[in-house]
């Protein structure tokens, strides 16, 4: 019978540390998730662009922040200036999305919007990587990288800002979504556009908003993944490992995608570090992957979707 690689019996201190590191890369996986979550509840719309969405943020604030260096403002302001810059940027972005994009194709079908946001993502990467480079960049805007020794576990002190900073973006928006009345508007939305629109919503309006949080989240999730691995564009493809988040967790929860990630950032760890010998390797590439066919199989709507219920 083959053996585990490691013994978490014999190995407490791993043990934590690996349910630490797991449970930190979830978050990350679940910042990008967020962004997908906000689209698909305003529109019904899975936007594939928004792995390259993150991208596209972290290369606009490293540029920026290039472009800058040279005025003499200190590294605080840069910073500030650079993230603000960017935000806006995002904002613009959500704009021209609305106006070029989403306002021609109102009431089309799905599958017609989903491969609209297939094209927007090579456009967003062609256009980013015209713009600021293809080359691999260094994303240091002041967040802490020290790692922390407790006990013989060790934690990085950059996962644990992330896992805040995904915490408040999660509670804020959940605040947003059920006590404003632009959140219960965006519900309304993805229920029926000529429901809403009938009632005098701003489908316009709405789309503007959606798109520009999800920059926003964009440009968060980019800041963490690209502050711990450098921005690169091989950064767009955790949109392939956001997906089995949503799977797990509910296209349309907030929590869910926290839920989700968390999940599977915990289980590729345990599983790649503590089975190694059974399975070869590679894990991370497949595992969340296999376990989003099960939820599929056995609960397609997910842990916190909605049972979608017709009467025929």
């Amino acid at each position: 019978m083959v053996q585990p690689f490691v013994d978490m019996a014999t190995e407490p201190a791993f043990l934590i540390e690996t349910v630490i590191k797991g449970l930190m890369t979830g978050v990350l996986y679940s910042l990008v998730a967020l962004g997908f979550v906000l689209i698909f509840k305003a529109s019904g719309v899975f936007n594939f662009a928004q792995g390259v969405m993150a991208l596209f943020a972290a290369l606009t604030l490293t540029g920026l922040m290039e472009m800058m260096e040279g005025t003499g403002l200190p590294k605080a302001a840069i910073v500030i200036l650079a993230i603000l810059a960017t935000i806006v940027v995002m904002i613009l972005l959500a704009i021209v999305i609305e106006r070029f994009v989403l306002r021609p194709l109102v009431n089309q079908e799905l599958i017609i919007l989903f491969m609209a946001t297939l094209g927007l993502s090579y456009v967003l990467e062609g256009v980013g990587d015209l713009l600021w480079g293809s080359d691999v960049k260094v994303l240091d805007i002041g967040l802490p990288t020290d790692i922390w020794d407790i006990n013989g576990v060790f934690i990085e002190q950059l996962d644990v800002t992330a896992a805040i900073a995904a915490g408040s973006l999660v509670a804020v928006l959940a605040l947003f979504f059920t006590k404003t009345r632009i959140g219960r508007a965006l519900r309304a939305v993805a229920d029926d556009h000529q429901a809403a629109l009938s009632v005098g919503i701003s489908l316009q309006q709405i789309w503007v908003i959606v798109w520009s949080v999800a920059g926003i989240v964009a440009l968060v999730a980019g800041i963490m993944w690209g502050s711990k691995s450098g921005v690169q564009f091989s950064l767009s493809l955790i949109a392939l490992k956001a997906l089995p988040v949503l799977i797990l967790g509910g296209f349309t929860s907030i929590p869910g995608a926290i839920v989700g990630g968390l999940i599977i950032g915990l289980g590729e760890k345990i599983v790649e570090v503590f089975w190694y010998s059974v399975h070869g390797g590679a894990v991370e590439n497949w595992f969340a992957f296999m376990l989003a066919l099960a939820f599929l199989m056995f609960r397609p709507q997910g842990l916190f979707g909605d049972k979608i219920i017709e009467r025929v």
